[in-house]
């Protein structure tokens, strides 16, 4: 009978037809597996559809997705997350006389009289799905510092192996807690996707954050008592000295997750309340990706191509940290690469290995600077050479030189947009003259975020919207403008990771008299325009009235170039 009146719940309920049902209902349910998993399991209804429907029947609210960060953090810090895992149970609003609470199981008493008798007031249960809970469960706990219970500190002298990289998923539970702790945040971190991490101490607490498409989040704050423990056990993994808290430092943690080669690079540096760092992640697994997939324009694409492609002259990306510079440089790289070109590459640390392409890593310890490094490649016969950053005026003098002798030269430097490179170089000390006859072009970038195509919202800008961004109502007309919404497919941030907007800058004739002029950078750039250049606001336009980003987030990318 249970089978018969469940059954006609969810064809009153669901998208289920009766011969689907019947099916499964002359089938033997495997042991331990409930109707709806079994359902769900044979494709025949969405988890969603059986549990709203059985809800609906006992009267018992239901819940889709979960918002996480209105869980207030202190109602768990009497439940053990053991216990919450194993139940299934999350507390989730506190009001007056009652207490929400999330649950897989509202039939389950024990559940419900524990949580009566912990917060002494009447229990409402709400309905989510098993899948959903659980991380709920993890990201609340996260943040929580019942979390970190029982952390109290770790043996300085302990030693580990770090010549092979950590496996985060083979952490066991002999670890110790804060083993176990920096191991969550690393996952997380990579799970996120996020690009950095920040481990801040203040005066009376101690803050981590996440850098995620460009912004940063905070995501828990440990108690201040595991400052040491937690720095120390960074420390030690990425092989540094533990004991010098005075000095700056770097070091290079390699982790292995689910397949993954993820390379950190750690910064540590003191101020005034303990070390503060900084771990940058590079997922080693990624495919380098080529320059179409970058989200250059089809006539940016095409003339990035024709520049690469010329046999010498130098070609400068250029903006900054962050802003996916040298990522568009490999992708140059891959473009050319070809067995009838020898490519050499000087980097800091080298990113990405390419087959077929001699690259070498820098090393301040040994002397093995740029310029050094420049000068040898010259002795090895290159067609093209890649340097990972012009930083200084020796660096910029063997470019130059190399690019006036028949070399392609590929770099980048450190500005806010394209015109910029050219007065930079000559502050660095190389002569007008030399610059503007090695420079073939000059690529400015930014990285702006992209709208998560699962809840981007449709709307009609306003006038005043449309006037902040210099388009017009037929622009609008012509094209679909979004705003951000938020659903768990993009953590409820409205944006699904970035693409890149630019300016791209190319010498002729005019632009070179005007370098040997010595004219600052604001007149080289109004003569580009002049000449067709689109600057970082009129590329971003065109992916604003694309749908693929927003007028919001067009304006604090570009803010600075107005």
């Amino acid at each position: 009978m249970a089978n018969e009146t469940v059954g006609a719940l969810l064809l009153k309920g669901t998208t289920l037809t009766e011969n689907q049902l019947t099916k499964v209902l002359e089938l033997k349910t495997p042991k331990g597996l409930t109707l709806s998993e079994e359902l769900v399991k044979k494709n025949l209804t969405g988890l969603d559809d059986v549990l709203k429907a059985l809800c609906a029947h006992i009267q018992v609210d239901y819940m889709k997705e979960i918002p996480i960060n209105d869980i207030p953090v202190d109602l768990v810090k009497n439940i053990p997350i053991n216990y919450a895992k194993q139940y299934e149970v999350l507390p989730f609003k506190s009001e007056t006389d009652h207490i929400k609470v999330l649950t897989s199981n509202p039939m389950n008493y024990k559940i419900i009289d524990d949580m009566r008798t912990l917060f002494g007031k009447r229990v409402v249960p709400i309905v989510v799905a098993s899948v959903k809970i659980q991380d709920a469960i993890n990201k609340v706990y996260e943040k929580s510092t019942a979390a970190f219970e029982g952390i109290e500190g770790m043996d300085d002298g302990e030693s580990y192996d770090f010549d092979e990289p950590i496996d985060l998923l083979e952490a066991g539970d002999d670890d110790a807690p804060v083993i176990k702790l920096v191991n969550s945040l690393l996952f997380r971190a990579v799970k996120e996707k996020a690009s950095d991490i920040h481990v801040e101490p203040y005066e009376r607490d101690l803050v981590v954050r996440f850098r995620i498409d460009g912004v940063l989040y905070d995501i828990f704050k440990p108690p201040k008592k595991l400052q040491s423990a937690i720095t120390s056990r960074i420390k030690v993994m990425a092989n540094l000295n533990i004991a010098e808290k005075r000095l700056p430092q770097d070091g290079r943690i390699p982790i292995k997750m689910a397949g993954k080669d993820i390379d950190i690079r750690l910064s540590s540096v003191p101020t005034s309340h303990g070390e503060r760092l900084v771990m940058r992640l590079q997922d080693r697994s990624n495919v380098i990706l080529e320059l179409p997939q970058l989200g250059f324009h089809d006539q940016s694409l095409q003339n990035i191509l024709d520049l690469v492609n010329k046999q010498h002259g130098i070609f400068l990306v250029t903006g900054p940290t962050g802003s996916g510079k040298s990522t568009t440089l490999y992708a140059a790289l891959m473009a050319i690469n070809s067995i009838e070109r020898n490519i050499i590459t000087v980097e800091d640390p080298v990113e990405y290995t390419i087959h077929g392409i001699g690259q070498i890593q820098v090393n301040s310890k040994i002397n093995l600077t740029f310029a050094n490094g420049l000068r040898a490649i010259l002795r090895q016969d290159p067609d093209v050479i890649m340097i990972g950053e012009i930083r200084d005026f020796e660096t910029a003098e063997i470019a130059i030189n190399s690019s006036l002798t028949g070399h392609l030269v590929l770099s980048t430097i450190h500005t806010n947009d394209s015109a910029g490179a050219i007065p930079r170089l000559i502050d660095m000390g190389c002569e007008p003259f030399l610059v503007s006859s090695s420079l073939i072009g000059i690529l400015a970038q930014r990285l702006i975020r992209v709208l998560c195509p699962h809840c981007k919202v449709a709307y009609n800008p306003t006038d005043a919207e449309l006037a902040s961004i210099e388009a017009t109502r037929d622009d609008a007309r012509k094209g679909s403008v979004f705003k951000a919404g938020g659903c768990n497919q993009c953590n409820q941030k409205g944006y699904i990771g970035r693409t890149v907007i630019s300016e791209l800058l190319q010498m002729n004739e005019g632009i070179r008299q005007l370098i040997l002029q010595n004219k600052d950078s604001g007149t080289i750039k109004r003569a580009a325009q002049a000449q067709g250049m689109k600057t970082f606001r009129e590329d971003g336009v065109k992916k604003v009235l694309q749908g693929i980003t927003t007028i919001e987030e067009l304006l604090s990318t570009t803010q600075e170039d107005e």
